[in-house]
């Protein structure tokens, strides 16, 4: 097999198990919010015994790049795209993270009767799942607009998130005894939207591999 036909084996392998840990990650999101919804228990504890697979995928697409590198030596953009890998793996591992701090704040919660329907943390969630989506898209096909689209959802999250912040504050002062749940609640707010700072993050990570240069789309 020549040379680059072997990198590009190999590139491909890399980029397959990173969709991979993509693919958990968002699946434990998800399951996490459905725990929360139907307040599981068994569920979220589920998830949390779950967790160990996000963390050897990331030591196996870490391990899988630096032997790629080592062997392979790449320069310019081929290297870039084998940095980047591991960057995003990184990422995407935070998030699977993120659904085991919601999965402990459903435990923590228990069965008390929510305060209010979750639709904004569901929504949340929705575009949490399709930035990933794209996110890894826009890695796997190199594509800037993709990249693009996912710092915009990521304002929209963003908006969402202090809506209903906003919103639990006012319950707080009209229902202190709920102030564990709704501690709770914001906690999960908040692991949603870093969530998708991280899914930001993939943006810019995919924007320094095609340009070679750093971007911030957060501003």
């Amino acid at each position: 097999m020549a040379i680059r036909e072997k990198y590009n084996t190999e590139l491909k392998e890399l980029q397959n198990k990173l969709t991979e840990l993509g693919h958990f990650s968002i699946d434990a999101l998800e399951k996490a919010v459905i725990a929360l919804e139907s307040q599981n228990v068994d569920l979220a504890l589920k998830i949390m015994e779950e967790d160990t697979k996000a963390n050897i995928l990331e030591e196996e697409i870490n391990d899988a790049a630096m032997l790629l590198i080592a062997k392979q030596q790449p320069v310019a953009i081929d290297l870039r795209r084998v940095i980047v890998a591991i960057k995003i793996a990184t990422d995407i591992e935070r998030i699977a993270d993120f659904a085991v701090n919601i999965a402990k704040s459903t435990i923590r919660i228990g069965n008390e009767p929510l305060i209010k329907p979750i639709v904004h943390i569901k929504k949340m969630y929705d575009l949490n799942r399709d930035m990933l989506r794209l996110s890894i898209e826009s890695y796997n096909e190199e594509d800037l607009d993709k990249a693009k689209r996912v710092s915009k959802m990521d304002d929209e999250v963003d908006s969402l998130y202090g809506e209903t912040i906003k919103e639990l504050l006012q319950i707080n002062l009209e229902k202190p005894e709920f102030r564990s749940q709704i501690t709770q609640l914001s906690f999960i707010c908040r692991y949603l939207e870093r969530s998708a700072d991280h899914m930001t993050n993939i943006a810019e990570h995919v924007f320094y591999m095609v340009k070679g240069k750093r971007y911030d789309l957060n501003t």
